[in-house]
């Protein structure tokens, strides 16, 4: 799968893509080593190879558990999605988005259903994401950011360990490949388009692009969680098993993520690429392939959150949940309501800026390469010392040795016989008094 992703990544064809891909193969190679090692272990220790629930009562076990987080863009990791995702060609962030998180969330609701520590991960994870998303100027990178973001209620849900909770999980990883998708052609059909990503670039695309700006408004409702799309009936479900443990402080840590959500994708990115200041672009719609995906994708987020019920009969448990009674929808508007409100409120503070957003991938990118290149030197000019001396000394004993055998030197002088001879009765009378003393 790591590789499969670096050759989508590589289909863009840039030099930044290239460098993006090798960075992303190394963090996954990492998280295979990992995980290799944990399922060794744990082989080693049970003696069976089967994949089933797991308590973190081992090493190897853990090991896995990293595994499997590295995958899921947890931290300290998580830069890899946002750095590498978004340098993929116009499509190929499409099926990036789809398969890697989705994986991971899919083992870790096999193997480490109720894990406590998972909530903490998860509830990082939504956080790390509305944050970054809010600073970012890169479209694409938003839409990056909101991937760690969703992924991480998923996270979350599989961190309650309740049938309400693993389904909400199960539910919400299946209802964000698809708006997920739909927001990401969106995109990729603005940067097929126009050939930009920055929000600083762009903006009143509606004029010339309407269905486009249409989807993508469609999928930004759906990741936000309205009524009557698909992200409503999944990813209320997690805050419910919330609610249902008695655990209000997760619940208010959810509601609040929900709005931070519509602050960042659900508002910020369709506002700033299709409305707010006219950037001058007037590029047409894409082809008619990309229009009827589109469409399709945005029907599908509606059509689930209208008709859950074939959806609901496919998750890990029997789910009773109904999602449209009074409180959900009425919270649920209230939230998105407010959260808007602030957007508008704070507009001035979250102008369209051309930064770049420092993340944990600085350590791998900026520091390490600077530190490499520091121990080289420190290294080159020890090596440098050391030669010197070791060349000065070999310089002395050759100097010594020539002394005594080179042309002139005293062993090297010829001598006559007789006066060997004499060198010799001597070294033997020497050799003859010290034997008898």
């Amino acid at each position: 799968m790591a590789v499969g992703s670096m050759l989508v990544i590589w289909s863009a064809g840039t030099a930044s893509a290239y460098r993006a891909s090798m960075r992303y193969l190394s963090v996954h190679l990492l998280g295979g080593v990992l995980l290799l090692a944990g399922v060794a272990g744990h082989v080693a220790g049970t003696g069976s190879a089967a994949f089933v629930r797991m308590a973190l009562d081992s090493p190897a076990h853990w090991l896995i558990l990293a595994g499997f987080l590295v995958n899921a863009g947890a931290p300290p990791l998580s830069a890899w999605l946002s750095d590498a995702y978004p340098e993929a060609s116009w499509s190929g962030m499409v099926f990036l988005s789809a398969f890697t998180t989705k994986t991971a969330v899919y083992v870790l609701l096999r193997g480490f259903p109720g894990t406590e520590l998972l909530v903490w991960v998860g509830l990082f994870m939504v956080f790390y994401g509305i944050i970054y998303a809010l600073l970012e100027n890169d479209m694409r990178r938003i839409l990056a950011y909101s991937i760690v973001n969703q992924v991480g209620f998923m996270v979350t849900g599989i961190g309650i360990g309740t049938e309400m909770a693993l389904n909400g999980a199960a539910a919400h990883a299946f209802t964000h490949i698809i708006y997920k998708a739909l927001l990401l052609m969106s995109a990729g059909s603005v940067l097929y388009a126009t050939g930009r990503r920055k929000c600083t670039d762009l903006g009143g695309l509606f004029r010339t692009m309407p269905l486009t700006a249409a989807c993508g408004i469609v999928g930004a409702l759906a990741i936000s969680s309205f009524p009557l799309t698909s992200g409503f009936v999944s990813k209320s479900m997690i805050s419910q098993a919330a609610g249902d443990e008695h655990l209000l402080w997760l619940w208010l840590a959810l509601a609040a993520a929900s709005a931070g959500v519509f602050l960042h994708a659900g508002i910020k990115y369709p506002w700033f690429v299709f409305f707010q200041k006219d950037s001058g672009l007037r590029p047409s719609e894409p082809p008619l392939n990309m229009r009827l995906a589109m469409l399709l994708f945005a029907a599908l987020c509606i059509g689930l959150g209208i008709y859950f019920e074939p959806l609901y009969a496919l998750l890990p448990f029997a789910a009773s949940y109904v999602p449209y009674t009074g409180s959900h929808v009425v919270v649920q508007l209230e939230l998105l309501l407010f959260s808007g409100l602030a957007f508008f409120v704070m507009l001035p503070m979250l102008l369209r800026t051309l930064t770049i957003t420092l993340d944990s991938d600085w350590i791998y990118r900026r520091f390490a390469p600077v530190l490499v290149r520091g121990v080289e030197a420190l290294a080159g000019m020890g090596w440098s010392a050391v030669r010197g001396r070791t060349l000065g000394a070999a310089g002395r004993v050759r100097a010594l040795v020539y002394r005594f055998h080179g042309v002139g030197g005293v062993l090297a002088r010829t001598s006559s016989t007789g006066g060997m001879a004499m060198w010799v009765a001597v070294l033997l009378a020497a050799y003859l008094v010290v034997y008898y003393l």
